[in-house]
Order: C-alpha cells, then structure tokens, then sequence
C-alpha cells in the first residue's frame, strides 16, 4: 500500500469472480499482501487503476464493516474501454491496483425512513446503503429496477437478506410491475430520503418524480455513474497559476485537454463530469458548470470547477494547478 499525494493506492488481488448475468460480473478484492483494507461507509465507491489514464470508479456493494471490497460491473455496451478490459483481464487472482474508498453519496442516517432505489447496475450502492440500514434497525424500502429478470444480479442474496423491504420491478413484468417514484414519494412520511443510482436517464426521471411529489432537494440524494457530456463553447483563457502556464481552450477542447497539450498534469477519471476526480480551486474568473458532481449551492460558490467539461463565462479563468 503507497501513498502519493494524500492519494492511497492499494495492491490488490480478485479473491473472487463470479458472472451473475451475460453482462454483470461481481468481484470480491483483498489487499495483496494481506492487511486489513480501509474501512468504508455506505454509498462509498474506489477507483480501479487499470492503466495511466484509465481509471474507473465502481460502487462497493458489500455491507459496510466486512472484509474485502466487492464490485458488480456492468459489461456496458457503450463503455469507453474500463468495463470491457475488467471483464476480460479480472479474472481469480489478477492483481489490480485501487483506491482507498470516498463517499460522495453518504447516508443520512437520521431519517424517518429511506426510499432506496437502483435501477440496472446503479443497485450496487443501495446494497451497501441497505445493509447499513438493517444494521441500524431502521426504516427502508429496496426498489430494484431491472429489464428482466435474468438481467437482474445478487437476486437470491437481496431475497434472501431484505425480505419485503425488497421490491422488484422488471420491465417485461407489464405495468403492473413498473416503479411510480411519485407516488412513493407521495406516500412516504414526512422527514423520508430518497436515494437514486442507475442510467443518466432513468435517474433524471426518478428524481424529476421525486422533486413533482413535494420532496424538499435535501432528501434526495443521487450518484451519476456517467453523462452526455458537451464541451462545446465560445474560446476562453485559461491561466494555470501553480504551473505558471497561460493555455487557450478552443470552441471544442475541455480544460483538461488544453492543459495536458500544455504539458500539464490534469488526474481524471470518469471525463464526463461526475467524479470530482479533475475538480480544480478557482482564483479568478466565472466557471460555466456543466458537471453533475457539485451541488447546485457549491457551483453558485464558484470556487471549483471539474476541468473534464466545464467552461468559463469570463474570459480568463485562474486556476490553482
């Protein structure tokens, strides 16, 4: 285990894979040499170091307290290269390097009851989240939306663990089936959180629901896995202070591609707006967020910017990098 940074890396090894559906795979990490891994709360995820500039965060699904770490990793069709390198090269034994966990979807554990609700590979965090509930003896409800049944990972361990607070909607079910967020919401008692992972598009919906039925925005949390991201926008310059580096950022170039051009490091991850890892203090000039990571109150501060998409409504920003 090193350190670099304040940024820990950890040797680890595939205890465990197993292959749940034709698309999902889950695996169970160790650390290589064999000490104890950092401890982690619900909603926590790590990155998986897979090369230099690949770097993909996954959501721990295991209950918070056990042994190991334990992904479930979606094969997705459209992945930009992590997803499909972890389902061919992770298998028993590989060695991988990873993060220590961050918690960027905690939860709010004072609640009169939580609405937990996953929809595809987005249920991985609401394991981890009802676990931690059932082990606190509080209030919740478990919605897995999935397209099928057999698309549908960790089903026997969910029955098995949750009984009734687990509810299952599956698209082929007919309508019967299918999730109503607001009337959920509706029903919920008063001083109810909602807590939302999944598709880009079926998470805008759950919470557009939620936010229709009255819930307040500080019950409903959210965790986006990846987003349509637009960079496109007027030039504007950019002044990286710590490298004593001025750079231009064209009508179709994010941030960080000028300032890599320009020889300087930028660490990301997701490159689409939603991990925080590239966010950046900001000394001078007006950002133009266009990420999902800040609250709406941290972006109206106007201090940070994500430099994967981002932009500036100045026409110079100054950056701590």
């Amino acid at each position: 285990m090193t350190s670099n940074m304040n940024n820990i890396v950890i040797d680890a090894i595939v205890t465990r894979r197993e292959d749940h559906t034709d698309e999902i795979a889950v695996f169970d990490l160790a650390a290589a040499d064999g000490s104890a891994l950092p401890a982690f709360e619900a909603g926590a995820h790590i990155d998986v170091v897979l090369a230099q500039d690949l770097i993909r965060q996954y959501s721990l699904s295991n209950a918070p307290g056990s042994a190991g770490y334990r992904l479930g990793i979606l094969n997705d069709p459209n992945s930009r290269g992590g997803s499909k390198r972890i389902h061919a090269s992770l298998q028993e034994g590989a060695r991988v390097q990873i993060s220590a966990p961050r918690n960027h979807f905690p939860l709010e554990m004072g609640a009169e009851h939580s609405l937990l609700i996953g929809g595809g590979i987005g249920i991985t965090p609401m394991i981890a989240m009802a676990y931690a509930l059932k082990a606190a003896g509080k209030s919740f409800e478990l919605h897995y939306c999935s397209r099928s049944e057999a698309k549908a990972a960790f089903l026997n361990e969910l029955k098995g663990e949750f009984g009734d607070r687990l509810v299952l909607h599956f698209d082929d079910a007919g309508d019967a089936s299918r999730l109503d967020p607001k009337a959920l919401c509706q029903a919920a008692q008063a001083g109810s959180h909602l807590y939302v992972c999944g598709p880009s598009g079926f998470m805008d919906w759950v919470i557009a629901q939620a936010k229709a039925a009255g819930m307040p925005d500080k019950q409903v949390h959210f965790e986006y896995f990846n987003a349509e991201v637009d960079i496109s926008g007027a030039a504007f310059e950019v002044y990286a202070q710590a490298s004593d580096i001025t750079v231009q950022v064209g009508a179709n170039e994010s941030i960080a591609m000028a300032l890599k051009a320009a020889g300087v490091r930028v660490q990301m991850s997701c490159e689409e707006g939603v991990c925080g890892t590239c966010l950046c203090d900001v000394i001078e000039g007006t950002p133009e967020h266009r990420d999902l990571f800040l609250t709406d109150d941290e972006k109206a501060d106007n201090d940070q910017i994500a430099l994967c998409c981002s932009r500036a409504k100045s026409a110079r920003l100054v950056l701590d990098i």
